[in-house]
């Protein structure tokens, strides 16, 4: 397998097509994630710069921004400002097979994915009330605080929202659950990420959000079960309203 050294990413013959108008994020995390697993590239490798993935790809960089967002929370690349996006040295052996359904996924499957979540979600808030560290507690409180702060900045208020989701699956401490985990949410973050509209809703899951905390710090299994039962609801409801099938 061919390793690309760090100062020219442009070497990579990248066998990329323009993506349809309308399904931008999505087709580019397709195509990224077909090209970031054929073994074109060796682990630890550069990816070109957003700029000529654009170019490439016939997308916007926010797009390819986006894009590689999403693929840092899903393990599959690292970010490194002010150096580049990296392929990761090694991903979750479960990612290959969910990423090859997920990303075709219908309306009706991703209703019924979310439902799943759901399940996750309860499961590792209940776990991580009873496993979490006096640390973990602490980086949970440090998202709440920037979510706190960013009512107004909604893409940092989701991109905190999913840091906190994160360490909850983290101080779960289940491999198997929080990378089933890191999958579905990264796959869904795709289509319904948007659902969080206005500040409204914000402070709404806000207030959610500082419950499941206040239950996971008092190491509370079933109220952290409970309060997280509470959010996936609503977020639920956020779901149902979008239009999946566009």
């Amino acid at each position: 397998m061919p390793a690309y050294p760090d100062d020219d990413p442009g070497a990579l013959r990248l066998e990329l097509e323009a993506v349809p108008r309308g399904t931008a994020v999505a087709e580019v995390v397709k195509q990224l994630i077909s090209l970031l697993t054929s073994g074109e590239l060796a682990p630890g490798s550069r990816l070109p710069p957003e700029r000529q993935l654009a170019e490439k790809l016939g997308v916007g960089r926010s797009a390819v921004r986006e894009s590689l967002a999403a693929l840092e929370i899903l393990g599959i690349v690292t970010v490194r400002p002010g150096s580049g996006t990296y392929l990761r040295d090694s991903t979750s052996e479960l990612l290959p097979t969910t990423l090859s359904w997920g990303l075709m996924l219908s309306a009706s499957r991703t209703r019924e994915l979310i439902e799943v979540r759901s399940g996750l979600e309860i499961q590792a808030a209940t776990y991580a009330a009873s496993r979490i560290t006096d640390a973990e507690i602490a980086a949970l409180g440090s998202h709440i605080e920037t979510m706190k702060a960013t009512l107004d900045d909604l893409d940092r208020f989701v991109e905190a929202d999913v840091r906190f989701h994160l360490q909850i699956a983290a101080s779960a401490d289940n491999v198997v659950l929080r990378d089933l985990l890191q999958s579905v949410r990264s796959l869904l973050r795709l289509w319904v990420e948007r659902g969080l509209r206005d500040r409204e809703q914000g402070e709404v899951a806000l207030r959610e959000h500082i419950g499941i905390y206040e239950a996971i710090a008092a190491r509370d299994p079933a109220a952290a079960e409970a309060a997280m039962r509470v959010h996936m609801s609503t977020a639920g409801d956020r779901v149902a309203s979008l239009d999946l099938d566009a």
